[in-house]
């Protein structure tokens, strides 16, 4: 079966991911369940012709190396991929999610209103985070996109790969993808320091190295934006400290007091009252307490200080999950399996 035919299909049936493995048919995610196609078994030959069709010489030489390969591919008609290949089984499979061509508004992603409020930002880390489809690389598009109306500034983007295309309007935008434009993020990071930006975007805080150098960026004047896959803001703070040796962290817990101004945790839920998928968003707003909370190594604490802060825009996981549910969003059973209190939840909503 063509690629093409397969993304059409994709296309037609609002999929946001299209899963390539050997063996089976072609598979969509479609509001975060995944379901077969009626399309023929793919064989090994299939999905070879399929990585070959969207993957440069360069490209399939770095996956014999590396066994996995991140790149973006494009169909003029139907838009942007991003797209992982990888092996199984001892065979290629692939998994491609659509990348929407159009940065949606803030407004649009139903988010809480204090997220328009740091793209005012002038220096510091912000941090998105949550699982992989939760909606982080959406999340951050918009909010550089409000930045680029906004204000004029440079603004460097680090990604694996370059997802939505900006275009600088009051901004100077600048996207580096890598793998083709850098060799790690280390390294984009390291080179954008010298490129006279205002705001840097870093795709993933993946290693002690990117972290450290965005820290710094943070630390001398710079507006960071990035990602890392944690679900909470406490547990946010403590996967940076614990990237570093333990003779290291008193020193890094200051400097991330210092420089973090908040923590955004998506969770993506499928929608009830009509198609499509809603957030639930848990931000953490680094205050004074906050941050001597962040320095004295009291992150059990961050919790509490949120459910006692809603006045100056800090929301909790729950609170938004059990918004969503009495708004009529989201199901019963989705609500308490993605609580971080179940049980606590539970009561809550029966209520």
């Amino acid at each position: 079966m063509h690629l093409i035919d397969m993304l059409r299909i994709a296309d037609a049936r609002s999929a946001s991911d299209l899963h390539l493995v050997p063996g089976h048919p072609p598979m969509l995610r479609i509001n975060t369940l995944m379901q077969p196609t009626d399309r023929p078994v793919l064989t090994e030959a299939d999905v070879q012709l399929a990585f070959e069709a969207m993957t440069t010489s360069q490209q399939r030489e770095r996956f014999g190396v590396d066994q996995d390969l991140d790149l973006s591919f494009e169909v003029e008609e139907l838009g942007r991929y991003r797209v992982n290949a990888h092996r199984q089984r001892g065979t290629i499979a692939m998994t491609m999610r659509l990348v929407k061509s159009v940065v949606p508004p803030l407004e649009a992603l139903n988010l809480p209103d204090t997220i328009s409020r740091l793209v005012r930002l002038p220096r510091g880390l912000v941090l998105v985070t949550g699982d992989t489809g939760s909606g982080k690389s959406t999340t951050l598009a918009s909010m550089i996109n409000e930045m680029n109306c906004r204000s004029k500034r440079h603004i460097i983007t680090l990604e694996d790969p370059i997802e939505y295309r900006l275009e600088s309007d009051a901004c100077l935008i600048e996207q580096r993808e890598l793998g083709a434009d850098m060799p790690s993020f280390a390294s984009g990071l390291k080179h954008a320091l010298r490129q006279d930006p205002d705001i840097i975007f870093v795709g993933e805080m993946r290693d002690l190295e990117t972290t450290s150098l965005a820290l710094s960026a943070a630390e001398t004047g710079h507006l960071v934006l990035s990602t890392l896959h944690t679900v909470n803001a406490g547990q946010t703070v403590e996967r940076i400290i614990d990237m570093y040796p333990a003779g290291q962290q008193n020193q890094v817990r200051s400097m991330l007091g210092n420089t973090l101004q908040a923590v955004v945790s998506q969770t993506l839920f499928r929608r009830i009252d009509r198609s499509g998928m809603m957030p639930a968003v848990e931000i953490l707003l680094c205050t004074p307490a906050v941050r001597n909370i962040i320095r004295e190594s009291r992150t059990f604490e961050i919790p509490n200080v949120i459910e006692t802060s809603r006045a100056i825009g800090m929301v909790s996981l729950d609170s938004s999950i059990s918004e969503l549910y009495f708004n009529g969003c989201i199901s019963r059973e989705d609500a308490i399996a993605q609580s971080a209190c179940p049980e606590q939840m539970m009561r809550q909503i029966a209520a």
